[in-house]
């Protein structure tokens, strides 16, 4: 699976999703027929038929990503950009209160959402820092990650 979506990697998520229907489903038709067949052959409450059972229970959730060529085959994006916030729970354990504790939340919020957007955190939050106080109110959202912009000069 993970070598089709190598070579679907450059490809545009219209044409990412036919190269999926086309050579990962019938893969994972197959392989969800052999789990079906297997488990029959198990005890009930053994440790493969366990984790069997719990791959057929969730087939809807694991085979999601070939009905949509945006959607990655794993979470390992969401659980690089989790990891710094593990790593740091110890050193953010005394934020000094609840309110700096959700400060502390927001800024890190921001800094991978901008990440995530292609944004240099520290471009982007000093960009921000400095346009905030002249910026309206209905021009706030301009200021997010996602839709956020460096001016010129």
């Amino acid at each position: 699976m993970f070598e089709i979506e190598r070579e679907g990697k450059e490809l545009s998520a219209q044409a990412r999703r036919a190269l999926r229907e086309e050579r990962a489903r019938p893969r994972l038709d197959a392989l969800q027929v052999w789990l079906k067949e297997k488990l029959g052959e198990l005890l009930p409450k053994s440790p493969t038929a366990g984790a069997i059972g719990y791959m057929l229970r969730r087939w809807p959730v694991f085979t999601r990503y070939l009905d949509d060529g945006r959607i990655a085959i794993d979470n390992n994006a969401a659980e690089r950009a989790l990891r710094e916030i593990a790593v740091g729970r110890k050193n953010w354990l005394f934020a000094g209160s609840e309110r700096g504790g959700e400060a502390c939340a927001i800024v890190t919020s921001l800094i991978e959402t901008a990440k995530a957007h292609g944004h240099d955190p520290l471009a982007y939050l000093t960009d921000v820092l400095e346009r905030l106080p002249t910026t309206l109110n209905r021009d706030v959202d301009s200021l997010l990650p996602m839709n956020w912009k460096l001016r010129d000069g």
